[in-house]
């Protein structure tokens, strides 16, 4: 496998990102800023790391991924928490192999749903090595698609039309986004998520008390997947 020489890591929630920046300062890394978000640059196996608490949504995915790209990363990585879909219950890793977003309708003007105008590559897809890699860290990760918005899911009739439509195991708020930015900028990517809800009904409260209890699992797994390609 290739040997990265800057790994840069998205992270939307403050409550997902803490932890992280708290483990590489005391592994002597150093707070720092990445377009005025919260950074922490630190060595992993003597690779330089950088990771970026980006904040909730696409367009903060984006622009930081960007970010990343043009300080030299060669590798971006993301983890947090996500909706689950079909069997991606609660609690467990997800590894997607393919994203897109699902708020991107132009479908009144004749396209498909998510389709974009002029873009040919409006599905992005993981490497197949980096996904391998992945996979090997953690075998019983559910895989399948992420779909992507600026909408936090609370509805069943959401999730069965993304299940049904796009195969889709998981809904999070990011990671087309920053799969996006990779595909066009020839960076490699891989995100691992923890499901935390089941994009239902329930899932205000479900994601709340993961958010807020989720102890050291999340961070747990996703240094067991940075030390994969570290």
């Amino acid at each position: 496998m290739k040997k990265y020489n800057k790994i840069g890591i998205v992270v939307a929630d403050v409550m997902e990102y803490l932890p992280l920046e708290e483990y590489a300062v005391k592994n002597g890394g150093e707070k720092t800023t990445v377009f005025s978000k919260k950074a922490v640059a630190f060595k992993n196996n003597g690779v330089s790391v950088i990771a970026v608490n980006c904040l909730i949504g696409k367009v903060n995915a984006a622009f930081i991924t960007a970010a990343l790209i043009d300080l030299g990363c060669d590798l971006i990585l993301n983890f947090g928490l996500s909706g689950g879909i079909g069997e991606a219950s609660m609690g467990k890793f997800v590894i997607p192999n393919e994203f897109l977003e699902h708020d991107f309708d132009m479908t009144v003007l004749g396209y498909k749903t998510c389709e974009k105008p002029d873009q040919p590559d409006y599905v992005y897809y993981i490497d197949e090595e980096i996904f391998s890699v992945a996979k090997s860290v953690f075998p019983d990760a559910v895989s399948g698609t992420a779909v992507c918005g600026d909408k936090f899911i609370t509805s069943k009739k959401d999730a069965d039309f993304f299940q049904n439509e796009f195969n889709a195991t998981t809904c999070d708020m990011e990671t087309a986004a920053i799969a996006s930015v990779c595909h066009f900028g020839d960076i490699p990517f891989c995100m691992l998520r923890r499901i935390s809800d089941g994009a239902s009904e329930e899932t205000v409260d479900d994601y709340r008390d993961m958010n807020e209890n989720k102890g050291n699992i999340l961070l747990d797994g996703f240094m067991k997947l940075l030390n994969a390609f570290c």
